[in-house]
Formats: structure tokens, sequence, C-alpha cells
């Protein structure tokens, strides 16, 4: 999916002011993950928190017209970057979330597509398939060689 450079901003904006809450001294320590929630019939892209706390809301105009069946795998990675962007600028080592605490994709009904990123102590890790890649078949093959023994 390509997007302009306005609608990248418009993202990055959001995310921004949604994390602007959480930046380090404006409170303690909070238990909460980012939900990150792309409307494709109305272009809203909406930030909350585990308290369905509305932190930002834009509009991705580009979003609106996509017809396509895999527009929650265009915009996983559209936000993925994004968030990789928001990571490189060190915007999240000043956040007072307790870790670890995840950016997750939710649809419409909030119900959980991805997790995005992951951020915990030891460093932060980007999360993809090629990571998760066979790990089915090494815990059955584990679980199946421990139950023989």
């Amino acid at each position: 999916m390509n997007i302009s450079e306005h609608s990248h901003f418009s993202i990055i904006s959001a995310l921004k002011e949604a994390l602007c809450r959480y930046i380090t001294g404006s409170e303690g320590s909070v238990v909460t993950d980012i939900h990150l929630q792309p409307k494709q019939d109305s272009g809203e892209f909406i930030v909350f928190n585990d308290d369905d706390e509305e932190l930002a809301r834009t509009i991705v105009d580009e979003w609106v017209d996509y017809d396509k069946d895999d527009f929650y795998t265009e915009v996983e990675s559209l936000l993925r970057s994004e968030l990789t962007v928001l990571k490189d600028e060190g915007l999240l080592d000043k956040l007072c979330l307790l870790k670890p605490f995840s950016f997750v994709l939710v649809d419409d009904e909030k119900e959980t597509v991805a997790e995005l990123l992951l951020v915990d102590d030891e460093e932060t890790l980007l999360l993809n398939e090629e990571l998760l890649k066979g790990l089915d078949e090494e815990l059955d093959a584990f679980l199946k060689d421990l139950l023989e023994k």
C-alpha cells in the first residue's frame, strides 16, 4: 500500500500525540499496552490504551479507498515501520510505561490482529513471521521427546 507523505506524517503525529501522555516524569509508571486501530471504511486511525481510553485519532485518506482483502496485512507492515522510526528516534526510551509493553494492531472489534512491537528491559524486539517461523513444530517435537522419556 502506497501512502502519501501527508499520511505518513499524520500517522507519526498521532503516535507521538498518544505517547506524549506517557513521557517520563509526567506521572508514575503505568501498566498498559498501546492499541492501534485502523478503520478501512472511514480511514480513521485510533490509538488507545488498555482501558479503551482514546489517546489520539487521525484520518488516513488512502485507507478509505482501499478495497482489497489484505488491508490488515498492508497496514501491519506500514505501522511496524512507523514504530521503528519512533524507536530509532529514541522516543520509546522516554516512556514511563512498565516494561514489557506492546504496540498491538487491533481490528474493528478490538481483537488483536498482530503484535507490532514488544518493548522490554533488555532490548526492543520486532516480532515478525520470520522470527516465529517453525516455533510450533519445534515445540511439538520437544513435547513429544519429553513425553517419550
